[in-house]
């Protein structure tokens, strides 16, 4: 299975009629499972949910509290561009995943790969 792909294939159930910016998310757990999420936009702005932490909470919903890695994809008007996670999302997933975690973004040519430790260094968050 490729985690990239099933981001693309997430970002066609987008529904961001306000920004036309569509982003689809595959999360993999440590159990091998992968859940997909998508942006959600609202008229007031404020209650949007990106697609990563949709991904997040379908999944811990569902019980799985460990993750491996995260694919995200998505753009406007079908220019795809690497879409990093907002700070929200870098947040939450702090709260679950350890500095090694490992999140993908593509443009549609190339992947990139970061970890959760080079893109949210020193975060908030309890000490276990």
């Amino acid at each position: 299975m490729n985690l990239m792909e099933v981001a693309k294939e997430a970002m066609n159930n987008s529904y961001s009629p306000y920004s036309n910016f569509r982003v689809g998310a595959a999360l993999l757990t440590k159990s091998n499972k992968v859940y997909k999420g998508c942006n959600v936009e609202n008229a007031s702005y404020s209650p949007n949910c990106c697609a990563e932490r949709t991904a997040f909470v379908k999944a811990i919903s569902e019980g799985e509290k460990e993750f491996v890695a995260i694919a995200i994809y998505g753009g406007k008007d079908g220019k795809y561009d690497f879409c990093l996670p907002c700070g929200v999302c870098r947040q939450v997933m702090s709260e679950f995943c350890d500095k090694d975690f490992k999140i993908y973004v593509s443009n549609g040519k190339e992947i990139k790969c970061y970890t959760l430790g080079e893109l949210l260094p020193n975060s908030f968050k309890l000490e276990k």
